[in-house]
């Protein structure tokens, strides 16, 4: 249990150095101005950004725009090295190959953090709330928001070596649910203010509270395909077949899809809106206009968004030709459908299908709170993606300390013997 207390001890500090880093602002900038420019527009991009950020946006912290161009990035890379033979080979090269694509990938965090600070900095002085020099404010933004999210980055990939799960997937629950007091702070000051009456708000949390039921009942769904292991003869002994199964859950594509998501209509959104927001008149701020949440074009992007990336990544960790290739080398057959290419084709036609139902479950969940926050006419930001996450985030951890356990378990039953074995010699 030693390695294991370690783990989680080193992912704890991790996510105190994340907090601690949301509340670090970022030089030039009026604090008072910046926090009421923030309530005017906190059910919009800027709500969405905040909450993925951990409420780094609303101080104006060197963490404000995240880990998303890293997401962003990841995104870029993945859909080419799909399309592009060199990264396509890349790909097929293993570890080292996987080191140049990650080498991309931080590049591409690079330029996207760039564009995006700017971004940042354009809209903020824009505001009239910045109190420094318009060059030495632009620099030293640009600086402080690209530094921060390569450290997120690279505090990420620490959390996933050295921690437990997945860090970069860590690093976005810990933002979401660090938003969760202040959320339940807000909702009381409407209640107490008559803004919200009693009755509603029971109803978004009993409504929040079903949604977390639906999610926990449809992440642990699966699709189980028999699995028949034929007799075989290992040296002078003979194993006798094995009947067993193969498990498929509904949601393939975990929290991905979602996330992709929201980083592909947020990034070009949110540069529309900062860059248009000098001239009320030009197509820029128009543009940005339609694609703020809870616009019916920003929804059908959303939801079409999550379909596409939900098969998209599901086509990209699971091969059905590689596994019907793996078991007809075991040995072991589907009952009733003919190893190799049939059976290829049938594991295929099941991802297809659980990929189909899953992605639309995973795009209603999404879109229940986006039309709950227009019909109910909730001044802040309620986002099904951010239930979704936390509550699979929390699950996948909870199953890999239990997996972690168990092997240390293992490894510590195995070593006894051995141990016995030594003394009495």
């Amino acid at each position: 249990m030693g390695d294991l207390r370690k783990r989680l001890l080193f992912l704890l500090g991790a996510l105190i150095v994340f907090r601690i880093g949301a509340h670090i602002p970022v030089p030039g900038v009026d604090a008072i101005a910046l926090a009421k420019l923030y309530e005017s527009a906190s059910s919009g991009i800027l709500g969405i950004l905040n909450i993925f950020s951990g409420g780094s946006l609303e101080r104006f912290s060197i963490f404000a725009i995240g880990i998303m161009p890293y997401i962003s990035a990841s995104i870029i890379v993945q859909l080419a090295s799909e399309i592009l033979p060199s990264l396509k080979a890349l790909k097929k090269e293993g570890e080292a190959g996987r080191k140049i694509i990650t080498k991309y990938t931080r590049y591409g965090t690079v330029l996207l953090a760039i564009l995006q600070s700017f971004g940042v900095a354009t809209f903020v002085y824009q505001q009239n709330i910045v109190v420094v020099a318009q060059l030495e404010f632009y620099i030293s933004t640009v600086v402080c928001l690209v530094t921060g999210t390569m450290f997120l980055m690279w505090l990420g990939e620490q959390m996933t070596e050295r921690g437990v799960g997945n860090g970069i997937s860590l690093i976005i629950t810990a933002g979401i649910a660090a938003g969760i007091p202040s959320g339940i702070a807000q909702l009381l000051t409407l209640i107490s203010q008559g803004a919200m009456s009693m009755l509603t708000a029971i109803s978004i949390v009993l409504g929040a509270l079903l949604l977390v039921y639906v999610v926990v009942y449809f992440e642990s769904a699966q699709r189980k395909i028999p699995i028949h292991y034929a007799k075989r003869q290992l040296g002078h002994r003979v194993v006798h077949g094995q009947n067993t199964h193969m498990p498929f859950k509904l949601n393939m594509a975990g929290v991905i899809p979602p996330i992709f998501a929201s980083s592909i209509i947020l990034f070009p959104s949110t540069l529309l809106s900062w860059f248009g927001s000098g001239n009320v008149d030009s197509w820029l701020h128009k543009v940005s206009g339609l694609l703020q949440h809870g616009q019916p074009i920003y929804i059908l992007l959303f939801a079409t968004s999550i379909i596409f990336f939900c098969y998209f990544y599901t086509a990209l960790v699971f091969s059905p030709k590689e596994m019907a290739e793996n078991l007809k080398k075991s040995g072991a057959f589907v009952p009733g459908i003919r190893p190799g290419g049939q059976t290829s084709r049938y594991l295929e036609k099941v991802v297809l299908r659980l990929t189909f139902f899953g992605a639309l479950y995973i795009t209603i969940i999404c879109l229940i709170p986006e039309f709950l926050t227009t019909a109910l006419n909730i001044p802040f930001y309620l986002g099904g993606t951010s239930l979704l996450i936390i509550v699979v985030v929390t699950m996948d951890f909870s199953t890999q300390i239990a997996s972690y356990r168990m092997t240390q378990q293992y490894e510590h039953l195995i070593k006894q013997p051995d141990m016995k074995s030594l003394s009495r010699k």
